[in-house]
């Protein structure tokens, strides 16, 4: 690849419009939830997809269930999503993130309590 190539695709990469936001990942055999957020929804989604491609378990918290039951028992769901302000910085758009976190997380204890 030559450098005008890479300086090109390196520009496009800057200049891609970051979609952040909050997602679930469930175990829908034990109704086991959990909740995430992440600045790059689409970056976290791929992992995902390719964790349960390669039966690796994404994350050490949900290990045992996934030996138990299968990667087919996980399902990933976005619940909320925003972009990056061009006027925002990184710090923060993932401080909004954040929050939105904190509110789903919030959400997702009372629907434990009330289930």
């Amino acid at each position: 690849m030559d450098k005008l190539s890479k300086k090109s695709l390196k520009e496009q990469y800057k200049m891609r419009t970051l979609t952040g936001g909050v997602y679930l990942i469930k175990c829908l055999e034990d109704k086991m939830v959990w909740v995430r957020g992440t600045v790059d929804l689409k970056g976290a989604e791929n992992r995902f997809v390719f964790s349960k491609s390669m039966n690796s378990c994404p994350e050490n918290t949900m290990k045992e269930l996934w030996n138990r039951y299968g990667s087919e028992a996980f399902s990933f769901e976005i619940v909320e999503s925003i972009e990056k302000k061009d006027t925002q910085t990184e710090e923060e758009f993932h401080k909004d993130i954040m929050v939105l976190l904190e509110l789903w997380q919030e959400k997702q204890k009372e629907e434990e309590i009330h289930g």
